[in-house]
């Protein structure tokens, strides 16, 4: 098995948890072991040092990011063990154990085509509040960006098929965000995703973790944020120009006033819409992505004019205004979905 398989561990200031981390590797037979110490002060030159001649160890001059140093592993594991059938990533700080990477290792034999993660249980009592709840959370938003079910979208512990590293290496992320692409990226390239239990290991309330909450949650979850941005752009628009139109068109064509209203500002509003969801939240190359997304801007828009009209007249003719917003607003997470999923969806195999 261990002849089979390479290591990786990405390092930034590693401490004796590193050194004693290889040692153990070594003494349970692992030898085909690759360090990438991403931009460490100069303080911790002493941990790589004593690591030399033990694994490959490469550096990066300043710091690049967990991602960037995932990425410079695979390339030298591509270089130095094309004929492997898999690589496993372990994090340099002292939460994974080596019966936990043999685990993850046995089950990527096993399955061969599938990327297996290590999954820690969130629901121990050592567990630090953050890292439970902050789990939950982004577990929960993870499934439902991408529709796949994962108990732990954070594991450092993955074991990864030498077939998929190449498609892995152009995903786009640099920092903590890459790892989170990695799994979302996966349902694209039609790559099974499998989850192995670890031990949950938490070394002094997870302080020598280097994952900031804030500034790694946002980049994580970017593509939403993009989505929410160009939403909140043509929603502008669409409430806009549908209060102008209707106010225009109440007095005279009092019956048709909502349906009309509603149709004239969501065109409007579609084109802004689309044109950034294409080019800058999903970045999609696809041919027929307008086409796409006009059949669901009709059905949308029939679903938002039908309930507002109803609603609209069962409350007597007023608040056509909160009945659209509050409308839009469940239409909103479905609608992201379902242009995720289906319109600006990228092909098999895409880079």
């Amino acid at each position: 098995m261990k002849d089979k398989i390479a290591i990786l561990i990405p390092s930034l200031n590693p401490g004796e948890k590193l050194v004693n981390l290889v040692d153990e590797l070594l003494k349970c037979g692992w030898r085909n072991i690759i360090i990438v110490n991403d931009g460490s002060e100069e303080r911790y030159n002493q941990y790589f040092s004593n690591l030399e001649g033990k694994a490959i160890i490469l550096k990066h001059a300043i710091n690049l990011g967990k991602g960037r140093a995932l990425k410079t592993g695979f390339n030298e594991y591509l270089k130095t063990f094309p004929n492997l059938r898999g690589i496993i990533t372990v994090d340099s700080d002292g939460q994974h154990k080596v019966k936990d990477v043999e685990k993850v290792a046995r089950k990527l034999l096993e399955t061969e085509n599938a990327m297996v993660l290590g999954a820690r249980e969130f629901n121990e009592k050592q567990v630090p509040f953050k890292s439970r709840y902050g789990n939950k959370i982004t577990r929960a938003i993870f499934s439902f960006l991408t529709g796949i079910k994962i108990k732990d979208t954070q594991t450092g512990l993955r074991g990864i098929p030498t077939r998929y590293i190449e498609k892995l290496m152009n995903i786009p992320g640099e920092r903590y965000e890459y790892e989170m692409n990695m799994l979302m990226y996966a349902k694209n390239y039609d790559i099974e995703i499998i989850e192995e239990t670890i031990e949950t290991v938490y070394i002094e309330e997870n302080k020598s973790s280097h994952f900031n909450p804030l500034t790694d949650s946002f980049r994580i979850y970017l593509i939403f944020l993009k989505y929410l941005l160009s939403s909140a752009i043509s929603f502008i628009i669409d409430i806009g120009l549908y209060k102008i139109l209707f106010n225009l068109l109440i007095n005279s064509i009092a019956n048709y006033a909502v349906m009309i209203a509603t149709i004239g500002s969501r065109i409007v509003s579609s084109l802004v819409n689309y044109k950034i969801n294409r080019d800058t939240v999903f970045k999609s190359s696809s041919r027929n992505s307008v086409i796409k997304y006009y059949i669901l801007c009709i059905i949308q828009m029939m679903i938002s004019a039908g309930i507002v009209s109803y609603v609209f007249q069962l409350l007597g003719q007023q608040h056509e205004v909160v009945i659209r917003i509050i409308t839009d607003i469940i239409l909103f997470f479905i609608n992201f979905k379902i242009q995720k999923e289906w319109v600006f969806k990228k092909k098999r195999g895409n880079k």
